[in-house]
């Protein structure tokens, strides 16, 4: 099992649980998944897209695709070149995760008691195309590029001990921008059904997200001596 490890001793064991400094690749999918995958996505592109044709809707779904590509590989690089000028420790740096990871998946999982929001009938046939510009705000900043979601991935960078591992959080990351533009692109055919099935599966998901950012939590605070 390929892993995000700390910048300790490579000879250490493969833990099988999540530790301090150690996060498996398929809990680093979980958690770049829950704060930038599609699940929030869905919502926010059928309101920017009302009016569009398939055509312009397509586009404005691969525009936002870039920029929110561009904008997390700006900010890995600065992001993780200025964790390790700082000279951030790893239980620290882990700890600082696990904080925010927690925090959001509760906040996510409380939204969910909220009041549903009751939408007006659809006019979209009577609207003006929208502009092409909501591919960057709203969409792509603050929808789908949130904040909690770049200091994921820059801890999980600084967390990598190697190149490889860096790579392989590149490729999850690459990943889940592929998903969301799948899910973009096809989200005004299966509405009814991505609607349903993503909510549910972001709630699962945003409760073993609690408490694995728990874990993560208690671990560095054993590491720091402070348990």
């Amino acid at each position: 099992m390929l892993l995000v490890g700390s910048r300790a001793a490579a000879a250490a064991p493969e833990p099988s649980v999540l530790t301090s400094g150690y996060v498996p690749v398929a809990q680093v999918f979980t958690f770049l998944f829950l704060t930038l995958g599609p699940i929030k996505i869905i919502g926010p592109f059928a309101q920017v897209t009302k009016g569009a044709d398939n055509k312009l809707a397509r586009r404005i779904a691969l525009l936002a695709t870039l920029f929110s590509s561009v904008a997390l590989l700006f900010a890995a690089l600065v992001g993780d070149s200025f964790l390790e000028s700082y000279g951030i420790s790893v239980p620290l740096l882990a700890l600082s995760g696990g904080l925010i990871l927690f925090l959001v998946a509760l906040i996510n999982i409380l939204k969910q008691f909220d009041a549903p929001v009751v939408h007006a009938a659809d006019l979209s046939d009577l609207m003006p195309p929208p502009p092409i510009n909501v591919a960057m705000v709203p969409l792509a900043f603050p929808t789908i590029v949130t904040p909690y979601g770049i200091a994921a991935l820059v801890v999980f960078l600084a967390l990598a001990p190697d190149v490889q591992s860096k790579l392989m959080v590149g490729a999850i990351m690459a990943a889940i921008l592929l998903l969301n533009l799948v899910v973009m692109l096809f989200s005004r055919r299966f509405m009814s059904v991505l609607g349903v099935v993503l909510p549910i599966l972001g709630a699962v998901l945003g409760i073993v997200q609690v408490a694995l950012g728990l874990k993560i939590i208690r671990n560095s605070l054993a590491a720091l001596g402070l348990l």
